[in-house]
């Protein structure tokens, strides 16, 4: 059984025991699915990174990301979908693990960087992409690459 996400956008209905019913559709992966279809390169906004890496609980009541594609804006049921046009400086990573750090790092910025989000991002991305990330990220500003190198220390130190 498939269900219409969006229009062109479907996808397999997730059911919750807990909730007894079945769970709305995953939005960032509706909004990897959108990129696809239209061939935009996509990241999400800094608050709604720093969600989807679980540094902050604030469920982001619209989520926005940002494209080198137009402005657009799509209604899920209760949430908000916005696309939002930007010069993406910082897009050309392979790995979508490098383009949610570095946004929720940019977004947080270099003074509000704790040990603990450090230690927190590193549980969050597991040992076998840390080396990928490291070098992916080496294009990223300086103090953002440097908080990505001291999350990845035991990685390159060996």
């Amino acid at each position: 059984m498939i269900r219409r996400a969006l229009r062109g956008i479907y996808e397999y209905p997730r059911f919750s025991e807990f909730l007894n019913g079945h769970l709305s559709p995953d939005v960032d992966q509706v909004a990897q699915a959108l990129a696809r279809k239209f061939g935009w390169r996509i990241q999400p906004s800094g608050p709604l990174a720093q969600n989807l890496l679980g540094l902050s609980t604030q469920v982001p009541a619209r989520f926005i990301y940002l494209s080198d594609g137009p402005d657009r804006s799509y209604q899920m049921g209760q949430v908000q979908l916005e696309f939002k046009h930007t010069a993406l400086k910082e897009a050309g990573f392979k790995h979508r693990e490098s383009v949610l750090i570095v946004s929720a790092l940019k977004s947080l910025g270099a003074d509000r960087i704790t040990p603990q989000i450090k230690t927190r991002i590193r549980h969050w991305l597991s040992p076998n992409r840390r080396k990928k990330v490291l070098a992916d990220t080496q294009t990223a500003t300086g103090w953002v690459y440097a908080a990505i190198q001291e999350i990845c220390w035991e990685d390159i130190n060996g």
